[in-house]
């Protein structure tokens, strides 16, 4: 099946890429936009692994070869190894792009990506992507540095003739990247040079600036502390909310106080309003006590609804669980294509106390 290119930029109107070259900071950049702006985010390196379990030896070939050992994966010729790596970015991009045409259809998302100039051409329009570049000597040496990338380290390590192994792999990716750049620099679109007296959070303003992002600053994110003013006001803001079949529930649970140790709610305060909700629970609804915290009671008023605000709230909520150690977060909902884009993955039915059946979605925290 052929997919024209503008039938595809329309259903990935919603989709923001960042891309690039290596070790330029393009995942700290995409997590930093997604925090603040409550944008889910796809990286395709996380899912790579999903994508080759379902990908065929015929046809993805470059995706499913197989290497005994670090001599022999380094061994190839500097061709052979840029047109391997070529070659598994370009078989795995239908698996990506089918991903978000599907993630993305109720608002928007970031895709931190190795799309090239001419992919993204075919894809998405150029407000839509940013591309942050760097100089491509001795990208081995760095990546290797980098702790999520220990494996890659170790494994080239192994090799019997280390430092040869390295010079390969730096003349092969200097070469690639050196082509990438000098085709990003002529191409017109927006691009961003690495400089390192530039912070995380300036280098992601400029990109937000390019995407015509607005500033959320009237934002804040607050958790709610017992008998004080925002209490009442959250008491209030459920009781009268639009949410019939959860708000006499979730105002007993804010009468009462009925929270323990760690258990909270977070509420989103826009122009000092009250415009959304989220809590993190040691239970739920569900007789499944082994399974925990639940992220829940996620709520945003209808006149705040499209400012992605349940995403800011998911996204606060897991930190605030990945700062009490926990490494997984969990979400019940009767919606499919909903919490995947949160970085959210189906686990399996449940059923409820009240014998209904719902989805459990859980995420992986970082």
């Amino acid at each position: 099946m052929i997919v024209q290119d503008h039938v595809l930029k329309a259903y990935l109107k919603n989709v923001y890429f960042i891309s690039g070259t290596p070790c330029v900071g393009k995942t700290t950049v995409s997590r930093a936009l997604g925090q603040k702006y409550g944008v889910p985010v796809y990286d395709i390196d996380e899912m790579f692994p999903i994508h080759r379990a379902m990908s065929d030896r015929t046809l993805q070939p470059a995706m499913n070869q197989q290497f005994r050992n670090a001599d022999e994966f380094f061994g190839r010729s500097v061709d052979e190894y840029q047109a391997w790596l070529i070659q598994n970015t370009r078989e795995q991009l239908d698996f990506v792009l089918l991903d978000l045409v599907r993630l993305s259809h109720s608002g928007p998302m970031l895709c931190d990506c190795h799309l090239t100039v001419e992919e993204a051409e075919k894809i998405t329009e150029p407000s839509k992507i940013a591309f942050l570049i760097r100089d491509p000597r001795n990208l081995a040496k760095e990546y290797c540095s980098r702790p999520d990338h220990q494996g890659f380290s170790d494994f080239i390590h192994s090799a019997t003739n280390y430092e040869r192994a390295r010079e390969t792999c730096n003349e092969t990716l200097r070469t690639l990247n050196e082509r990438r750049c000098q085709s990003i620099r002529q191409s017109g679109m927006f691009y961003l040079e690495r400089d390192n007296s530039r912070s995380v959070a300036e280098t992601a303003a400029l990109v937000a600036q390019h995407f015509g992002w607005q500033t959320q600053d009237d934002l804040a994110i607050v958790q709610v502390e017992k008998d004080t003013a925002l209490s009442e006001e959250l008491l209030h803001f459920v009781e009268t909310c639009s949410w019939t079949e959860a708000r006499e529930h979730i105002a007993r649970i804010i009468r009462t106080w009925a929270f323990t140790d760690w258990e909270t709610m977070f509420v989103a305060l826009k122009g000092g309003r009250i415009a959304g909700m989220a809590s993190i629970m040691k239970e739920d609804y569900y007789p499944l006590p082994e399974i925990c915290p639940w992220i829940s009671s996620i709520f945003v008023a209808e006149e705040f609804r499209g400012q992605r605000l349940s995403g800011r709230l998911i996204a606060h909520a897991n930190e605030y669980a990945s700062g009490l150690g926990f490494t997984r977060s969990y979400i019940p909902t009767g919606h499919v294509g909903l919490y995947e884009r949160y970085g959210y993955h189906f686990l399996r039915d449940i059923v409820n106390y009240g014998g209904g059946v719902d989805h459990l979605f859980v995420k992986e925290l970082t």
